[in-house]
């Protein structure tokens, strides 16, 4: 049971669920009031680079995490295999897969240094997802990696190992948490089967099992923010899980949810708030109070934004582990980087880890040639401000304090011209190529490069020009 459960019609579908999850309006943003969460925030926005991770016990089959247990009628929630005619039999088959669960290979100091090599500064790493088995051995359910053949191994309580590795590293880290448990009772309660992704019982009729479920996750975060160390970002996903009174009516899938599905975020992020001071706390696509960043999915948006945002995109085509993964090439990826940053955004890069606990080689290769690029044109990139118009061409712009950088994108096979015309130019600014030595003259907009400084940006994704006041 491996590469057979991946089909183009699951690889299509997960760029329709990209669409529903980037299709936000986010009118309501509020801009916090508490000082150490501002701070936060003003930290973060200058890191710009971070690791996401999608890692569970189905990386085993390699499927699509979580969804192919969804009784819904989409593409990405497919079920395929031996047990797929019936959704009960799947389901029994999908939680025994702990049974035989066991990454040897995981191994985070490995990941940590390669992340921090590429550039990037912060991480977040999936502690749950909507199937409900827990990366964090916590003491609410026994779905749990310490429960499974790699319990023996003594880096058995996975989220605290890679929270650990990163945050020696000088990583600012995030715990990814999934409101919705498709596995507790209190959830998905056995009296009546699921027929989405939502609760399976009203919750306003049932408030005793409602209210368990509140206290069960209330008490999952309450771990994760009490006993894995210094936390900065708490990053919630299954956003139908919410107050009645949030949903955006102008936005297709939140139609879809049926009642009020509201766990109390008020009382969470002040008890997360704290034992973590300064706490971001993402609760995703719920505008308002709880949402400090907005988080396109596998989309980055037309123009710059007026609030702090991330784009969450995957390094290949999935977000969880495939036998046989495509990557997008060095090149698109740190145009993708050039792109979300010059509007003001964050890139959040997913890599998903196998089944043996290792990436695919092909992903440290990736983040090697990244860090090779970042290595010297880190500095159009941090601690950068979005500078108007943004992006003209194959131009991308960013601002430090009075100096610009105009970021050249050039396409695959591309040498660096002669002569190239920097819109945003002006005669009172000096004008670097990052990573060579050498003057260069301008006339106008237009500079004048010679075969020598040519000869020394040799190929590169993107050129950048360091434009500073004389």
């Amino acid at each position: 049971m491996k590469s057979f459960f991946i089909s183009l019609l699951v690889l299509t579908s997960l760029f329709v669920r990209a669409q529903q999850h980037s299709e936000q309006h986010h009118v309501g943003y509020v801009t916090p009031k508490d000082p150490a969460v501002k701070a936060k925030l003003d930290q973060w926005q200058g890191i710009k680079f971070g690791l996401l991770m999608h890692w569970g016990t189905y990386s085993q089959w390699g499927i699509v995490e979580s969804w192919s247990l969804c009784p819904e009628d989409e593409g990405w929630c497919e079920r395929k295999g031996p047990y797929a005619a019936n959704w009960y039999d799947y389901k029994q088959a999908y939680e025994k897969i702990p049974q035989t669960f066991n990454p040897v290979k995981f191994n985070p100091d490995r990941w940590a240094k390669a992340a921090k090599e590429a550039g990037m500064k912060y991480v977040v790493f999936t502690t749950k997802h909507h199937d409900g088995f827990c990366m964090f051995d916590t003491k609410q359910t026994d779905y749990k990696i310490t429960n499974t053949p790699f319990k023996t191994n003594p880096k058995a309580n996975v989220a605290k190992e890679v929270f650990k590795s990163f945050r020696d590293q000088g990583f600012m880290v995030g715990a990814y948490f999934s409101k919705p448990d498709w596995h507790t009772d209190s959830y998905w309660w056995s009296y009546f089967p699921p027929k989405d992704r939502n609760s399976s019982y009203v919750p306003s009729k049932y408030p005793e099992k409602w209210n368990q479920f509140k206290q069960f996750t209330y008490n999952q975060i309450q771990e994760l923010m009490t006993d894995y160390g210094k936390m900065d970002i708490l990053w919630l996903d299954g956003g139908w899980v919410r107050p009645f009174s949030t949903i955006d009516s102008t936005v297709s899938w939140q139609k879809a949810i049926p009642f009020d599905q509201d766990i109390d975020m008020p009382k969470i992020a002040k008890m997360a708030r704290e034992h973590q001071p300064g706490l971001l706390v993402v609760d995703r696509t719920v505008a308002g109070e709880y949402e400090n960043y907005v988080t396109p999915e596998q989309s980055v948006p037309s123009e710059a934004l007026p609030f702090p945002w991330e784009s969450c995109m995957t390094m290949g085509d999935s977000w969880s582990y495939i036998p046989k993964e495509n990557f997008k090439s060095t090149r698109k990826l740190i145009h993708m980087l050039a792109d979300i940053v010059s509007k003001g955004g964050n890139l959040l890069l997913n890599v998903a880890p196998g089944p043996d606990g290792e990436w695919h080689e092909e992903a440290y290769q990736r983040l090697a040639d990244i860090g090779k690029w970042m290595n010297l044109n880190g500095e159009a990139i941090y601690e950068t401000t979005a500078v108007a118009p943004y992006q003209s061409g194959k131009w991308a712009y960013t601002k430090k304090g009075n100096t610009l950088y105009a970021l050249y994108r050039a396409a695959e096979g591309e040498t660096l011209p002669a002569s190239l015309e920097i819109p945003i130019l002006e005669k009172s600014q000096s004008i670097q190529l990052l990573g060579t030595k050498g003057s260069i003259k301008a006339q106008d907009k237009v500079v004048k490069l010679s075969e020598s400084l040519r000869k020394q940006a040799g190929d590169s994704p993107v050129y950048v020009f360091k434009l500073a006041k004389k």
